[in-house]
């Protein structure tokens, strides 16, 4: 089995371009380059191609070939037929249409917009669907407790209760160290050093600590909960559940859905009692605040009413960064970058959420909590 050889011979009836060898990528990778000069030599259409000598040839040898003829087959060709089909398809390619490029058209900001408020209504739809759907296995769950998915609670508590304490309790550490320290620069200039527990008290206990914890659960929990269903989306283990009639709303959803309902209050509370820590050590080393003034002025400013706020705070977000994640995990595609683009819509809409949810209740109890 020789290489690739292109031999031309003078006869009466003209010139024969003959072929030879095994026009493959292994024969003329090396030598691509003098063929195809050496074919450009004999590029004449009227001259006969004789190709029948040629032991093997593929998609690389032809299209030196099929280059040299101008991408149109000559008059005068002799080959094999399982050679020419190889030919065929370099022609049938080439002449496939192009696609057409549409014209922008004057109302395509008008589609935009339309497109968008179409995708958003879908959205919204299939977010109180899965609302409803949470509210009927509640319901199941209580008219029948043995079908009450306790380990997958249990595991989904562990994972987005458990394992997301420490980075709470360093965070809200933190928080409560900065805002201690900023309130404490702007209290000395006018001698309300004793202010700072009210600050820190209300500032947390209602507001900072309830929105960080959120916040970070979102960004972590509810992440891993979008990218969890989203895997299993990929891999079709959804189906299979549907398949063997479990259903993936009391197997899949609820657990989540509860257990950051339970983890999220306890979260909350854990996270706000370190920032005050944190904020007690600021003020002790900025104000000489003793911790015990601390602890006594502390319920005198902050009612108790807060703390439930913060706690139901707590609770509503958790709902609701658990079903966002679900909803976009459900929404996932059968390929990874439905899966990333998913992931990160249901991070951002968390937030928003959580945001939204703070802001409606801020409204809500304005006149509630708040020192007479």
């Amino acid at each position: 089995m020789s290489a690739a050889r292109i031999e031309v011979i003078v006869g009466d009836s003209g010139r024969i371009v003959r072929l030879s060898g095994r026009w493959t990528l292994a024969s003329t990778s090396r030598i691509a380059t003098d063929l195809a000069l050496e074919l450009s030599r004999d590029v004449d259409l009227s001259n006969t191609w004789d190709c029948k000598d040629i032991d093997a040839i593929d998609s690389a040898g032809a299209m030196l070939i099929w280059r040299a003829w101008g991408r149109a087959a000559p008059a005068k060709l002799l080959i094999k037929p399982e050679h020419w089909r190889v030919f065929e398809r370099i022609d049938t390619a080439d002449h496939e249409p192009r696609a057409v490029i549409e014209p922008i058209s004057r109302f395509h900001g008008v589609m935009v917009v339309g497109s968008a408020a179409i995708g958003l209504g879908r959205h919204v739809v299939d977010f109180v669907a899965l609302i409803g759907q949470f509210g009927l296995d509640l319901v199941h769950v209580l008219r029948h407790p043995a079908d009450l998915p306790r380990r997958e609670i249990s595991a989904n508590l562990y994972k987005s209760g458990v394992r997301a304490m420490p980075v709470t309790a360093l965070v809200g550490f933190l928080i409560g160290v900065v805002l201690s320290y900023l309130s404490a620069l702007q209290l000395k200039q006018f001698g309300a050093d004793v202010f700072i527990v009210n600050i820190i008290g209300l500032g947390l206990v209602r507001e900072l600590g309830p929105v960080l914890v959120a916040i970070l659960v979102a960004g972590r929990s509810g992440s891993a909960m979008t990218a969890q269903l989203g895997v299993m989306r990929v891999t079709e283990e959804i189906d299979a559940l549907a398949t063997m009639g479990v259903p993936r709303g009391l197997r899949l959803v609820f657990p989540k859905v509860v257990a950051l309902v339970i983890a999220m209050p306890l979260l909350v509370l854990w996270s706000t009692s370190i920032a005050m820590i944190g904020g007690m050590v600021s003020a002790q080393m900025q104000l000489d605040i003793s911790y015990g003034f601390f602890f006594q002025t502390l319920p005198r400013v902050v009612p108790a009413a807060n703390l439930w706020i913060g706690l139901a705070k707590g609770a509503v977000f958790g709902m609701f960064v658990a079903l966002v994640a679900c909803h976009f995990g459900l929404r996932v595609r059968p390929n990874t970058e439905s899966l990333s683009s998913n992931t990160t819509a249901s991070v951002v809409s968390a937030i928003t959420i959580v945001i939204v949810i703070d802001a409606i209740f801020a409204v809500a109890t304005r006149g509630i909590g708040l020192p007479g």
